[in-house]
């Protein structure tokens, strides 16, 4: 197990072992010639700047649990990209991308859903002590978390009445399980080309947008001074505090609406839901603006730089350790989210999506807001608010998908 106190407990301390970790590996990264260009050849650099972390804590160095990097990371950090990214991107050529992205982001809602019957089936055939008694209640929790995010998974806690002991145990495996898949998903990413070979994907509209946008940076581009680069994270960072000071009174009034109306079930009164819409819709309606120019000094540059720090400290979160705990329930988990990746790959394949719409769709479910635009910017950093568009969905969708679940899975326990 990990350490109950880890070597290192300073925020700050850790915080620069992660800057060092990320300049390490973009350094390395960058080698054109020698061991640096084979090794990266065959090991994505973004998956390393998630797993490097994720082994720190899992040997005890830090304790991903108890840093408040990730909160802030992902309250501040987190909806300053999205705004910087945003502001970067033809939304016109965005909705060009078509229907497809939509298809396998509702495939992997439909993904969860199945796989959680077929994964309790599966594990009372493999070990029926791991389904019995109430444990298709916490599975209710993974639904929530997995299709939408944390605000549907406390909605379901509060609506089958999962134990706290139980709801914890399913939380370790939603992190774990998310976390591993997250990683498949980066290794995926560096390996688009052959994927889409094999669907025979129609990759034009993506490489469209693409175009746009390096075409535009091309035109547009320039050494960035200091009044650049001020005004860069004035737009990010402000634009951010706005969402966060919309987001209260937002949240406040739909919470006080009548309780029949249940609002609060579908992730309405979750503060993190608002700002990620607010941030992502004011940055988007800033691409219309002269602010787009800022994207000649570098603004998505720095938006992406903000993404990796927060790469980093979900890792910190990931521990191998925790499947000492109660082993079965995350071979349960895995099993799941085989059935979701299945789904996924056979659909990809029937639709000949491109693998940044089926791994975008996925983690856009299973992630949410905080990682789908780090997966949909591993493609490239345009590509990130197609990832928050899908999140936002996937919110919506949340409670729905894993009220349906419960029910089933509660007429299979019975």
């Amino acid at each position: 197990m990990q350490n109950a106190s880890p070597l290192v407990t300073n925020d700050a301390v850790v915080l620069g072992l992660l800057a060092v970790i990320l300049g390490a590996v973009f350094w390395s990264a960058s080698r054109r010639s020698g061991f640096w260009k084979t090794f990266y050849t065959y090991v994505p650099a973004l998956l390393l700047c998630y797993l490097i972390p994720a082994l720190l804590n899992t040997l005890g160095v830090i304790d991903g649990n108890a840093s408040s990097l990730y909160p802030v990371a992902r309250d501040y950090l987190l909806p300053s990209a999205l705004v910087l990214l945003c502001v970067a991107i033809d939304f016109g050529a965005v909705l060009r991308l078509g229907p497809k992205a939509v298809i396998m982001f509702l495939t992997g809602t439909l993904g969860v859903m199945l796989g959680g019957v077929v994964s309790f089936l599966a594990m009372g055939v493999i070990h029926p002590e791991t389904v019995e008694g109430e444990t298709w209640r916490g599975m209710t929790t993974v639904a929530g978390s997995w299709i939408g995010g944390g605000a549907n998974q406390a909605a379901m806690k509060e609506v089958f009445e999962v134990e706290a002991t139980l709801f914890g145990q399913f939380v370790a495996v939603d992190v774990l399980v998310a976390n591993v898949w997250m990683a498949v998903l980066l290794f995926l990413a560096s390996r688009a080309q052959a994927f889409d070979r094999w669907t025979g994907a129609d990759l034009t509209a993506i490489n469209a947008l693409k175009q746009r946008i390096e075409h535009y940076q091309a035109e547009h581009s320039r050494i960035p001074t200091l009044t650049d680069v001020m005004v860069i994270l004035a737009v990010g960072l402000g634009v951010t505090g706005l969402s966060h000071a919309l987001t209260g009174p937002t949240v406040a009034w739909i919470a006080s609406l009548p309780a029949e109306w249940r609002l609060q079930d579908y992730s309405l009164t979750s503060n993190f839901f608002w700002v990620v819409v607010y941030a992502t819709t004011f940055g988007l309606l800033l691409s219309f603006t002269r602010a787009r120019s800022l994207e000649g000094a570098g603004a998505s540059t720095i938006g992406s730089a903000m993404l990796y720090v927060l790469v980093a400290t979900i890792g910190m979160h990931m521990d191998l350790n925790a499947l000492l705990d109660r082993p079965w329930l995350f071979l349960l988990g895995l099993i799941w989210i085989a059935v979701h990746g299945g789904l996924m790959l056979l659909v990809a394949k029937l639709i000949r999506a491109p693998l940044f719409f089926m791994a975008v769709g996925s983690q856009a479910n299973i992630g949410g807001a905080a990682s789908a635009p780090v997966i949909a910017s591993a493609f490239h950093p345009a590509l990130a608010p197609v990832g928050v568009l899908l999140a936002v969905l996937g919110y919506a969708l949340g409670t729905y998908g894993a009220y349906l679940t419960g029910l089933a899975l509660r007429a299979l326990a019975t």
